[in-house]
């Protein structure tokens, strides 16, 4: 059996967020915040890490522990915690990515640990008339030599219009002096008439030394019209702090690196990507990187936008500075005013973290505003991103609770 490895111990990139960060601020936008569930990790599991996802009927899914959730919302405003599946080790364990939904309501995600050879899975849950849900394992990662087909999946899945999966894993592929466990790959699944799912490799990272191709994505992929994949990777690249890349749909899914992060002695453009993208109508790319920006450097949310050349141009749309944030570590979202929202796992006016809001302003300018501080009574450390429903609220999940609490982690409400 392979030795287990810990989401969150698997770089040392994450090591910088241990810092206590108490620092004062002085107000923030106002809102209003409840807490809809407290996770015990009992049956419920505890510590979330992921995006919520949300279906027409307003009600929120996730993951936390070794669980699959739902939350139902009920028409007097009170909401029911139901646990959908909890995995056992041979059908995945860890999820630690975002759900998604397909056309007929099912629902699919990926394990970071489990599966057939203890390397994580893809997987399917399917619900049944009774309210049961029923799980199948899709993939389990690491089914051939030397783990060439992906280890360890971290991100979410998405779908195309023809119902294939595509996601990342942040080991395996590509054996290297830079990477001994590999440096991770993007892949597809397609399902088959028998009701399988095959499994293909489009991209290796690290074709290279150094890695100047990327190495190491932790996050999910988005897709634009013409099916072109676009993801970042937390590490390789030209100065080795991550990238920005592009695979093209064509034959040989050919990768290009649209953005290298953090040249030497300037990390102003920000350093270690570990979110997804996501995309406007014009094609412009959005994201944030979870260190760099001004100095000292506690991340930044960019733009990237396509020039007539074929390259693209990153800007920097807001650096934080601890006193509102630090370290975003999760994916950005747009309202349909075209407003952006994301979390800081540190930082706010008790370094607890913070959910953010950024304005189009003029002249390409973008306006800050904190839409919440957590202050850690009993919630802190927001990991996973928001969501939007239909009627304008956030929700969301803190990944921990303060001590002694009998809390793991919360989700919430925010009515902006």
């Amino acid at each position: 059996m392979r030795q287990r490895k810990s989401w969150f111990g698997i770089n040392a990139i994450v090591a910088v967020f241990g810092m206590a960060l108490i620092v004062p601020m002085s107000g923030w936008a106002a809102s209003t915040y409840k807490i809809l569930h407290r996770f015990t990790a009992g049956a419920d599991g505890g510590y979330p890490a992921a995006d919520l996802i949300v279906d027409a009927a307003g009600n929120l899914y996730g993951t936390a522990g070794a669980a699959v959730f739902q939350l139902k919302s009920n028409a007097d405003g009170s909401w029911t915690y139901s646990t959908l599946h909890n995995f056992t080790g041979a059908d995945g364990d860890s999820p630690v990515g975002s759900l998604v939904f397909d056309g007929a309501g099912n629902l699919y995600g990926a394990t970071w640990y489990g599966g057939a050879t203890f390397n994580g899975t893809v997987f399917k849950l399917r619900p049944n008339a009774d309210g049961s849900w029923t799980e199948s394992v899709l993939y389990s990662f690491c089914s051939v030599a030397k783990c060439t087909d992906g280890q360890n999946p971290v991100g979410g899945l998405v779908f195309d219009a023809a119902g294939n999966l595509y996601g990342t894993t942040s080991y395996g592929g590509r054996i290297s002096t830079t990477c001994s466990n590999g440096c991770g790959v993007v892949f597809k699944l397609k399902p088959k008439a028998d009701g399988t799912w095959a499994e293909n490799v489009l991209y290796r990272f690290c074709k290279l030394t150094n890695c100047p191709d990327g190495d190491f994505p932790t996050a999910g992929l988005s897709l634009d019209k013409a099916g072109n994949l676009y993801g970042t990777t937390a590490q390789g690249g030209a100065f080795g702090n991550g990238t920005v890349f592009k695979l093209n749909s064509n034959t040989a899914w050919t990768e290009s690196v649209l953005h290298s992060f953090c040249p030497p002695h300037n990390c102003g453009d920000g350093a270690r990507p570990l979110t997804r993208l996501i995309l406007d109508a014009s094609g412009n790319l959005y994201g944030t990187a979870s260190l760099g920006g001004t100095w000292p450097g506690y991340g930044v949310a960019f733009k990237l936008k396509p020039k007539s050349d074929g390259s693209w141009g990153e800007s920097v749309l807001h650096s934080f500075n601890k006193q509102d944030g630090a370290y975003p570590w999760a994916d950005l979202i747009f309202d349909p005013a075209g407003n952006l929202y994301g979390t800081t796992r540190n930082g706010g006016s008790a370094g607890d973290g913070v959910v953010f809001k950024l304005s189009p302003g003029s002249g390409g300018s973008w306006v800050y505003s904190a839409v919440h501080n957590f202050l850690g009574n009993p919630e802190l450390t927001p990991l996973g991103g928001v969501v939007l429903d239909q009627a304008g609220n956030l929700y969301g999940t803190t990944n921990i609770c303060a001590s002694g609490t009998g809390c793991y982690g919360v989700v919430f409400e925010i009515t902006p």
